[in-house]
């Protein structure tokens, strides 16, 4: 068995085990490989494991990277996306976590329109509030989910946070729990259920955690790929 089948093993038994310890079906979680800087051999590797959703955080770099890979596979874009850059996303990415402005939104929108494509979106949320961090004002979100919902190009279908990082993963469990509540919150005000089913948080070192408050996508890379260099 390669490393990368066997991590990706070890992955999803702990995904399970989280998922059990809440009563949740393990299935419900998506495991999404962060695949950036990693060399296509790795990414084949680890799509012969049976791995489909991977993630990518710079648009060149997946415009050289995916199309040297196997069709089949789904492609999300987990980085900061310029309104410039959005151009290029239809023929990339169908799931983009990173929508973080009412602006971007209708961008993001138009460009999948007009390739006749419909983008699944994730508003980028900074929680913490941290100054370096990407993402909208929690207060922000109602309006660009509105905005998402609006246009043809896109399907809003959750939220997306960037913890401050933190080597002990229970420091990141008020910041899960922040983003669970603004969702649930959003869908009490009356966004429909449908925009919000996603919630795409935790990395290698928290996403036990963050499964324990409501994750549905886990953004997992070093844990399955090694250490980037």
């Amino acid at each position: 068995m390669s490393s990368v089948k066997n991590n990706i093993s070890n992955v999803l038994g702990r995904i399970r085990v989280a998922a059990e310890k809440t009563g949740r079906l393990a299935d419900d979680i998506m495991l999404l490989a962060i695949s950036k800087t990693m060399p296509t051999e790795r990414i084949e590797e680890a799509a012969l494991a049976g791995q489909v959703h991977f993630g990518e955080n710079r648009i060149q770099e997946s415009r050289e990277k995916i199309p040297q890979l196997p069709e089949g596979l789904i492609w999300h874009l987990v980085g900061h996306l310029q309104s410039n850059k959005a151009k290029y996303c239809p023929a990339l990415f169908e799931w983009v976590h990173s929508i973080d402005s009412v602006l971007l939104a209708r961008e993001v929108s138009h460009r999948y329109r007009e390739k006749g494509k419909v983008c699944k979106a994730l508003v980028q949320v900074n929680v913490s509030g941290e100054k370096v961090k990407y993402g909208c004002e929690p207060s922000e979100t109602g309006d660009i989910i509105a905005a998402l919902l609006e246009e043809e190009g896109t399907q809003p279908v959750g939220l997306m946070t960037m913890p401050p990082f933190d080597p002990d993963p229970e420091r990141s469990r008020p910041w899960f729990k922040a983003l669970r509540e603004l969702r649930d919150n959003l869908v009490a005000g009356g966004h429909p259920d449908s925009s919000l089913k996603e919630l795409s948080m935790g990395m290698t070192g928290d996403f036990v955690v963050a499964i324990e408050e409501g994750a549905t996508i886990v953004r997992v890379g070093t844990a399955i790929f090694g250490s980037r260099g």
